[in-house]
């Protein structure tokens, strides 16, 4: 399976499409601000739910201008 047709993304890949550094992500991902999941010790990002916060930020901001 490749990359893009994964449903979840590792924590540092989800902090590169944001600009975060690799403990950026993992900050932002134990304060909850992004969508993961846990899965024994390991914890991943899904990736729909990221488009959907991703949209979300998108249309707040477009109705802010």
């Amino acid at each position: 399976m490749s990359e893009e047709t994964r449903r979840t993304m590792s924590v540092p890949a989800a902090g590169r499409i944001l600009g975060l550094s690799r403990n950026g992500a993992y900050e932002a991902a134990r304060r909850g601000e992004l969508p993961t999941l846990r899965i024994g010790g390991r914890i991943f990002v899904v990736r729909d739910a990221l488009d959907r916060m991703l949209a979300a930020a998108e249309a707040r901001a477009a109705a802010e201008r």
